[in-house]
């Protein structure tokens, strides 16, 4: 490179003006490419200067380099019908197969060179019209690839019609000198080292000039999921409602906690490896670690023999199973820890609402509606005398607040809310109603044991996250959504999400 670019400047130097940097480049035996390059750098160094040159011409195509020898197709054609009593089209065709057989018949019968002789009773005969031809498609060609120019309209029908020929376009540059011209270029210094200063070299070198005004580069901008963005709005309405978020950044869980507190039976399917994932290390979490020893004793009380109206399970409950660890199936047991802490807080019961959206984890198949680990979004009244139609009235207007205007109710079955019900909104979006959450009042059974007073009943009701996103996003498949075959791009594009509107 550094001889290329000292024979550029050498012949600059000795001519003045290079006429066109692509006759350099053949006298210097390089590409032309390569020259460019060399040309680019000293220009960027104000050593050179350079004028574009465009330069435009036809060349053949794969097929027409053929032609060349052979002739044109039609002149194939022409060539293979024998004058007189003519040739039978199958005949011909055996001759000359193919694409060459049907183009060439075809532009030999738009010349009028050739005939279908229909008179006899066997197979039409294509018969020759005139004695001999001038094969232009065939000069034309030679012409091209000589490098000489041809007439426009035959150069449009031989390029875009028959696709015998393709421009190819490319530039080169007139050379003059630069205000910086010199027969080597001296690169300049980016930085003051300490061996400059001490041989006092710096005195001799040139310096980069420094750009003060210079930004860097633009730092990347992050995007917010479509998750994010309806979490956002969902937190914004609870907390309008006078919601306290709960703590949800303890993913693992005792079954205590996530089962046992909740008056769900030990032998309970949800319980299976199936259906929740276990932990190996640590396998389990010790009751003396965090579960108040009387409140441990009423939750397996009231599993074996019942309590505050319940005739209980009737089963042996295992302490050993209440302390296997596990991700978290629900962020219920999120909210099992805090009805507990409110139910031992010093003095007075206080009423409380809270709230929690986050991540649950269930041993699920994986298809275009159920993921292995999704978000809940979870809240719950607890005060004194709460009835079914304070549930609903609560329902009305949290929904309302998410554009969800129009409510049914079904009655359902969950282990620890009875009454239980499945909400279902009618979604003026996709016309029709779906089920968009569950909700219920916790039983005694679960509060009871806690602590909390008589008259202090519970309301809730939990939905997925994700689901009211793939409706707002239009996305029909929950792994576009989440996980690790999300596109990028989607993340970048998404719209703004606005609630309610």
């Amino acid at each position: 490179m550094a001889d290329l670019e000292s024979s550029l400047l050498q012949a600059l130097n000795v001519q003045e003006v290079i006429a066109d940097s692509g006759e350099l480049a053949k006298n210097l035996g390089v590409e032309h490419i390569v020259l460019v390059g060399t040309i680019r750098s000293l220009q960027a160094s104000e050593m050179v200067l350079a004028e574009d040159i465009d330069h435009f011409r036809y060349v053949l195509t794969e097929e027409a380099q053929g032609y060349l020898t052979a002739g044109s197709p039609e002149a194939q054609v022409f060539n293979s019908v024998p004058a007189g009593e003519g040739i039978a089209m199958t005949d011909l065709k055996a001759k000359v197969p193919g694409e060459a057989g049907d183009v060439g018949f075809k532009q030999a019968m738009q010349q009028r060179w050739l005939a279908l002789d229909k008179s006899g009773s066997g197979e039409p005969r294509v018969v020759r019209k005139v004695d001999s031809i001038e094969d232009r498609t065939q000069q034309l060609l030679a012409d091209v690839a000589s490098g000489r120019e041809i007439p426009k309209t035959e150069a449009d029908n031989l390029a875009k019609k028959r696709k015998l020929i393709r421009p190819e376009q490319w530039k080169t540059y007139k050379l003059t000198k630069g205000p910086k011209f010199a027969l080597e270029r001296k690169k300049p210094a980016t930085d003051l080292t300490f061996e400059m200063l001490a041989k006092n070299a710096w005195r001799n070198l040139e310096f980069k000039e420094y750009n003060f005004n210079a930004l860097g580069a633009p730092p990347a901008g992050g995007q917010l999921h479509p998750l994010l963005k309806v979490r956002s709005q969902f937190r914004k309405i609870f907390t309008q409602m006078g919601f306290e978020e709960m703590p949800t950044n303890q993913y693992v869980e005792s079954s205590f906690w996530n089962f046992d507190a909740l008056f769900q039976p030990q032998q309970h399917p949800a319980r299976d490896a199936h259906d929740t994932f276990f932990l190996n290390k640590p396998a389990t979490t010790p009751s003396a670690r965090g579960v108040d020893p009387d409140y441990l004793q009423r939750v397996k009380s009231v599993h074996e023999v019942g309590g505050y109206g319940s005739a209980g399970y009737g089963y042996s409950w295992k302490l050993a199973e209440s302390e296997k660890n596990l991700l978290r199936t629900h962020t219920t047991a999120v909210s099992s820890r805090m009805l507990h802490r409110l139910a031992n807080q010093p003095g007075e019961f206080k009423p409380a609402k809270y709230f929690s959206i986050d991540r649950v984890f269930r041993n699920e198949q994986v298809d275009r509606t159920h993921l292995a680990e999704f978000h809940q979004v979870e809240g719950l009244v607890c005060d004194r005398g709460l009835t079914l139609g304070d549930l609903i009235g609560v329902l009305n207007q949290f929904f309302s607040r998410l554009g969800l205007k129009k409510l049914r109710f079904k009655p359902a079955f969950n282990p620890y809310t009875e009454p239980s019900m499945e909400i279902f909104s009618y979604s003026e979006q996709l016309g029709k109603w779906m089920e968009v959450g569950n909700s219920g009042m916790f039983r005694p059974e679960m509060l009871r044991p806690m602590g909390l007073p008589e008259d202090v009943n519970v309301i809730a009701w939990g939905l997925s996250l994700e689901r009211p996103t793939m409706i707002l996003y239009g996305i029909d498949n929950i792994r576009d959504l989440f996980g690790h075959k999300v596109s990028l791009a989607m993340v970048k594009k998404n719209p703004i999400c606005r609630l309610g509107l």
